[in-house]
C-alpha cells in the first residue's frame, strides 16, 4: 500500500488546497491524512479502491479537524500559478507574452473565485472530478449515493458555467 499511497499525493494536496484555502494547512492536512491511512492499514481491504479511501480520509480529517478551527482566517489564492512562457526574441513578442501573461493570471483568479463560490460539497465533487475520480469513487468518498453525486456536479458545473459566462467565446 505505501507506494502506491504516494501515487495519490498530488490529487489529495489539490483537494486539501482547495478545502483548507491555505498551502500550510494543506500540507498538513495530507501529512495527517497519510498518518491516519498507515494507522488504518489494516482496515484497509486489499484490492479495493485505495484512492477512494484516501480522499476520503482526507475528507473526513478536514471535516473532523478544520470545521472546528473556522475562527482561524483563511486565504485562498493561485499565488503558485505562474505561466510558463517562452523567452521573447523581441519587443512585439515581448508584449504578447506579457498581455497573455496577464490574461492567464486573470482566467487563474476568476477560476478560483468561482470554485471558492461553490458550497464545499460543490467545490469538492468537482476537484474530484477532476482530479480523475468516478462518480462511483466520489461517492465512496462523501459517504453519499452515486446519484447524489451526479446532481451535486451537475448543479456545481452550472454554477461554475455561471460564474464564468463572460469567459465564453
Amino acid at each position: 500500500m505505501g507506494r502506491e499511497a504516494l501515487a495519490y499525493a498530488d490529487g489529495l494536496y489539490n483537494l486539501a488546497r482547495y478545502l483548507t484555502r491555505n498551502e500550510s494547512d494543506a500540507e498538513d492536512l495530507v501529512q495527517e491524512t497519510y498518518t491516519r491511512a498507515l494507522n488504518a492499514a489494516a482496515q484497509f481491504t486489499p484490492g479495493t479502491n485505495l484512492k477512494a479511501w484516501l480522499f476520503r480520509i482526507l475528507r473526513n480529517t478536514f471535516v473532523s479537524r478544520y470545521r472546528r478551527e473556522r475562527h482561524n482566517p483563511v486565504t485562498g489564492g493561485l499565488d503558485t500559478v505562474s505561466p510558463s512562457l517562452p523567452v521573447p526574441e523581441d519587443i512585439g513578442r515581448q508584449r504578447d507574452s506579457i498581455e497573455l501573461d496577464r490574461l492567464r493570471k486573470a482566467a487563474a483568479e476568476d477560476i478560483e473565485r468561482a470554485l471558492m463560490g461553490l458550497s464545499e460539497d460543490g467545490r469538492t465533487v468537482i476537484l474530484l472530478d477532476l482530479d480523475g475520480l468516478t462518480e462511483a469513487e466520489t461517492a465512496q468518498v462523501l459517504g453519499c449515493a452515486v446519484g447524489t453525486v451526479k446532481s451535486r456536479l451537475s448543479r456545481a458545473r452550472a454554477a461554475l458555467r455561471q460564474a464564468l459566462r463572460d469567459w465564453e467565446t
